[in-house]
């Protein structure tokens, strides 16, 4: 069973104390939500995802590996 956003969005915020600026928005976004297939405004949780990833490139360690595979796979990326 996968974890809703909002639980992986709260280990983000934990664990990536001082995160990328560009990145903050869509942690917001993720505390909002449950599921992948739901919307945030117009955009997909999907979407959001995805532009998380794009801007977490320098959150590095374990939990970051660890997170951004299990996000991966939630969005459908290979």
């Amino acid at each position: 069973m996968n974890r809703p956003l909002h639980v992986i969005a709260r280990e983000i915020s934990a664990d990536w104390t001082r995160p990328y600026f560009g990145a903050v928005p869509y942690i917001r976004a993720m505390r909002e939500l449950g599921d992948i297939s739901e919307d945030y405004g117009q955009d997909s949780a999907r979407s959001i995802v995805l532009y998380f990833l794009a801007n977490a490139g320098t959150w590095r360690g374990d939990t970051a590996k660890r997170v951004k595979r299990e996000l991966k796979d939630l969005a459908g990326v290979k």
